[in-house]
């Protein structure tokens, strides 16, 4: 009984968590697509949550079939032309229409037509992204601290670097820092990368070099991550703990630069992998995805919302990726296209689809072992 009990648990408390907001995310990214490709004129056969076998749908009066899918790990809008799910054009179904047909086909759009429509899914997720930040911090506000040093810890970068209790840090490499939180998220992401910290002592500002210590931590629920840390703590007096509120327009800035720090700490991410910095086993697949986001139910319905923001902004970065198969790929097609006069031949189309559906089929293995071994 008590294994069962578990395994309910499991199932209710992530993976049904996990279905619900990803089905979200799907959605809106695929309503980008839909709304942008009917206001362009071309016709939809298709608007699919989930791929594979239709669970249940319905047609509507234009003739798309707006339907449930078995797989609920992504989704598709299938245009009239489209080969197959991942909008490839099919050449032979194309060459045979009529002009009224082509007219419709999403081949048959004029350029700027199909790269808005392409556009259009990423985009929506970035504005789902800071809409949900945006809620989050008109209904909740943010606590916040004064970046001012109550501790600085024994045998580490800052305490080697002459950082004293009392500094008041207002720059890290030259940008501004304002908030304690401000100074955890720049430093996390560089760990072993020198950095130049600007405090204030006594009334003058000092540059400060150091290099932030890798350290693994391990968060309330057992995951553990790679940051940097140079070693500083404050505390309820020094850093003046206190809830910022918002205004809704306020609430909307603070969405669209939540939103681009989680771009540029993405791009600073891969960049660490490459350079060495930081390890690739730290890359997530569904397994993770879904735990964690069956751990953030648990701490409640805002805890879910921002993790879906954050996955929000994620899947429209990763499909503005210029990989074929992808949005960015297909982009990259129509900037080829837009140099060219033409769009590149049929055998060149097909064979970058493969190779791109190979790199997405690598990435997913890649991912889902490191959350089978790292589990």
């Amino acid at each position: 009984m008590d294994v069962m009990t578990g395994i309910y648990a499991f199932v209710m408390g992530n993976i049904v968590t996990f279905i619900l907001v990803l089905s979200l995310l799907v959605f809106v990214h695929e309503m980008g697509h839909y709304l942008v490709g009917r206001w362009s004129g071309i016709r939809i056969l298709a608007f699919s949550v989930g791929f594979g076998p239709e669970l249940f749908g319905f047609t509507d009066r234009h003739e798309t079939r707006w339907k449930i899918s078995v797989i609920p790990l992504g989704g598709y809008v299938r245009f009239f032309g489209d080969e197959d799910a991942s909008s490839k054009p099919d050449s032979d179904k194309f060459a045979a229409m009529s002009e009224e047909e082509r007219a419709r086909s999403f081949a048959g759009a004029k350029l700027w037509k199909r790269a808005a429509t392409v556009a259009a899914g990423p985009i929506a997720n970035f504005l789902l992204a800071i809409a949900i930040f945006a809620v989050l911090f008109t209904v909740y506000g943010r606590m916040i601290a004064d970046p001012v040093v109550a501790e600085v810890k024994p045998e580490s970068s800052a305490a080697a670097a002459g950082i004293l209790p009392g500094d008041l840090l207002v720059a890290i490499d030259g940008g501004k820092v304002e908030t304690f939180e401000d100074v955890r998220r720049y430093v996390g992401m560089r760990p072993g990368q020198r950095i130049v910290v600007t405090v204030e002592r006594g009334g003058q500002k000092l540059d400060v070099p150091m290099v932030p210590q890798r350290v693994e931590q391990t968060d309330q629920f057992g995951n553990k991550m790679e940051v940097g840390q140079i070693g500083i703590a404050t505390d309820k007096s020094s850093g003046n703990f206190r809830l910022q509120t918002y205004t809704p327009l306020q609430a909307l800035r603070e969405g669209v630069i939540a939103s681009g720090q989680i771009v540029t700490d993405t791009f600073k991410y891969i960049g660490n992998i490459f350079s060495g910095s930081m390890r690739a086993d730290q890359l997530g697949g569904p397994i993770r995805v879904a735990q964690a986001t069956g751990q953030m139910a648990k701490l409640g319905v805002g805890a879910v919302l921002q993790l879906a923001a954050v996955l929000s902004v994620s899947i429209g970065l990763l499909n503005l990726m210029p990989v074929p198969v992808l949005d960015g790929g297909h982009l990259m097609f129509y900037a080829v296209e837009a140099v060219r006069g033409k769009p590149l031949g049929a055998k060149a189309q097909e064979i970058a689809f493969r190779i791109g559906l190979a790199m997405i089929l690598t990435l997913m293995v890649f991912t889902t072992w490191n959350d089978i071994t790292l589990s």
